[in-house]
């Protein structure tokens, strides 16, 4: 739709630009750093760099990525600093947030508060795609979501935006699954990991069969993922982060799920799922308190499969997060 002036005005022809009466030196600075970003996003995309950018929003960008391990390109959407291009030579931690199933990349600023959450704060926000099924692992029969975001994204990261080596994860259902399955698999990536409503023991009862119709949904052979449950089970166990959970020795850990159905307000199916995964959860947590390995635990009578819970996590877990990122929170 044309912008059309009120009758009577033009833009200044000389004079310096001053902010209108009435705006706050925070708000003016608020608009000056979104152009700023702009500006300078605009410039490295117009460059030829090795990937594309679209502003969604005064500090919310959408960024391809070419990736070798998924064999085609895709996205993921970061949220900068509130003084990112103030600040040229400062770098910042990264926080992932990784998406559940059948959602995209987009989850996080579509269903929480996140973008205005980090303001002021001095870190990046990567929310990077893990496909369809929303599981980052390495497929037996095709892309490598563990690949793409353990090494390409905080490559870019490094490259374009000023990303320092200090990192933390989080992530909702088949995310939370992949917050503690990179972590555990790759011990120091991250420093600190948190689940909402993960799936943490991919071989308690009923879960090998959950993951199975995740994948099936998207119209993909369940045995494209792992295998079989019972002829590959050394592959689902490589791939299990109950398994692997002596990798997350010195991690600050943070879990939470609730009972579901026991406990429940009757909204049936996402309290079916989170009483699915309740013995997940308990199995993982178990195991670790074995091994000796600390974690804080959210464990809540009721609640479902649903952002309607894991804002609330989140925010509970922030404080742990904000530490291991060298934040204040």
């Amino acid at each position: 739709m044309p912008c059309h002036r009120p009758a009577g005005t033009s833009p200044s022809a000389d004079g310096p630009h001053r902010p209108p009466v009435g705006l706050s030196r925070r708000t003016v600075a608020r608009a000056t750093a979104a152009t700023g970003l702009a500006a300078l996003f605009g410039a490295t995309v117009s460059a030829g760099r090795a990937r594309a950018a679209t502003q969604v929003s005064a500090r919310t960008f959408d960024v391809s990525v070419s990736s070798p391990a998924l064999g085609h390109s895709a996205p993921v959407r970061l949220i900068l600093p509130s003084d990112f291009a103030a600040q040229p030579a400062r770098t910042y931690p990264v926080l992932y947030l990784l998406h559940g199933a059948h959602d995209d990349y987009t989850s996080w600023t579509r269903e929480t508060d996140i973008e205005a959450f980090t303001e002021g704060r001095d870190l990046i926000v990567a929310m990077p795609d893990a496909g369809p099924t929303g599981i980052p692992s390495v497929w037996r029969g095709g892309p490598d979501y563990e690949t793409f975001q353990l090494r390409e994204i905080p490559a870019l990261l490094a490259r374009d935006y000023r990303a320092s080596g200090v990192r933390a994860v989080a992530g909702v259902s088949t995310g939370g699954y992949g917050a503690m399955a990179h972590a555990a698999r790759h011990p120091g990536a991250f420093t600190a990991a948190a689940s909402y409503s993960g799936i943490l023991d991919t071989t308690a009862p009923g879960v090998p069969s959950l993951v199975d119709a995740i994948v099936a949904r998207e119209s993909l052979s369940p045995l494209s993922l792992w295998g079989n449950p019972l002829l590959d089970a050394l592959t689902w166990r490589v791939f299990n982060p109950r398994a692997q959970a002596g990798g997350l020795r010195g991690t600050p850990l943070y879990v939470s799920n609730g009972s579901g159905v026991v406990g429940g307000s009757g909204d049936w199916l996402p309290e079916a799922l989170e009483s699915l995964l309740w013995p997940s959860a308990h199995s993982f947590t178990g195991v670790l308190a074995l091994l000796g390995i600390p974690v804080t635990t959210h464990f809540y009578s009721g609640g479902g499969h649903s952002w309607a819970y894991w804002k609330g996590e989140f925010t509970a877990s922030w404080p742990m997060l904000a530490g291991a990122l060298g934040l204040p929170e």
